[in-house]
């Protein structure tokens, strides 16, 4: 079973986008509630906004299925990414407007879904992070995020429009972060490194800058580039404007 998109292109960089996905199969989908089949806490349009990635000719892996199914972008450990601080689990039964996602106390079979959905995922990550590090001597790994401006529960007031995480210094190399963060200071976005948002497990696990292997997260404010819910729509004006700033970032990292 396809459980994700894949594109490989001739560059030494992978684009992961784990949160794209909209497809929710049918035997879960009839345990979960109306809050969750809203799908509200979608990164909405992350492949269109970077739609020049394939001009660019670099590796794209995109999920088909919803976060609610499984987050690709958490570990099997289940372990926090953020200590101290209220997150979405493994396999998330709560919104990230604490509405619940299931009805009657159902409860996900995590073992199935990890094995359906989560691995193939990573296994790929790991095939094609093997394989363009053999070809290149490095691969380069781009996490692609998004995320409604204001969430009263995961971040008080409204979140900086880029937000580059990098595991606090430690997933991708400092000569690397600071072109990619020097290119963000220089726009009219607002910005964070770092900040709320450090990098997610894929960051986290990929990211071995000894190892050549060097992985940076950015997670994007919604409000940039669309209308955020209840009325969900790409605005394009305001993508092309975003765009320009992204292609940069990315054939920075493909250099």
């Amino acid at each position: 079973m396809d459980t994700f998109h894949f594109y490989q292109g001739s560059k030494p960089l992978l684009v992961s986008m784990p949160h794209v996905g909209l497809e929710i199969p049918r035997k879960i989908k009839e345990k979960m509630t109306d809050e969750a089949l809203a799908l509200n806490d979608t990164d909405w349009f992350i492949d269109r906004l970077y739609n020049f990635l394939v001009e660019l000719d670099v590796s794209v892996i995109s999920a088909k299925y919803s976060r609610y199914v499984v987050d690709l972008n958490r570990g099997r450990d289940g372990l926090s990414l953020y200590p101290g601080q209220r997150v979405t689990g493994f396999c998330p039964k709560m919104t990230f407007d604490d509405c619940a996602l299931y009805k009657d106390k159902y409860e996900p079979d995590v073992e199935s879904r990890t094995k359906k959905y989560w691995q193939p995922y990573h296994d790929k990550i790991n095939e094609e992070l093997s394989r363009i590090k053999s070809k290149f001597g490095r691969a380069m790994l781009w996490d692609a995020h998004s995320i409604k401006s204001r969430i009263p529960g995961l971040f008080d007031g409204c979140l900086p429009d880029l937000n580059l995480g990098t595991g606090n210094g430690v997933t991708a190399s400092h000569a690397l972060v600071e072109k990619l963060d020097g290119i963000i200071s220089k726009s009219s976005y607002s910005s964070a490194l770092n900040g709320r948002f450090k990098g997610g497990y894929i960051t986290r696990h990929y990211g071995k800058p000894k190892n050549n292997i060097h992985a940076v997260q950015l997670e994007i404010s919604q409000i940039i580039y669309m209308d955020e819910s209840p009325n969900i729509k790409f605005q394009e004006q305001r993508a092309n404007k975003l765009r320009l700033i992204l292609r940069a970032l990315i054939e920075t990292m493909i250099e």
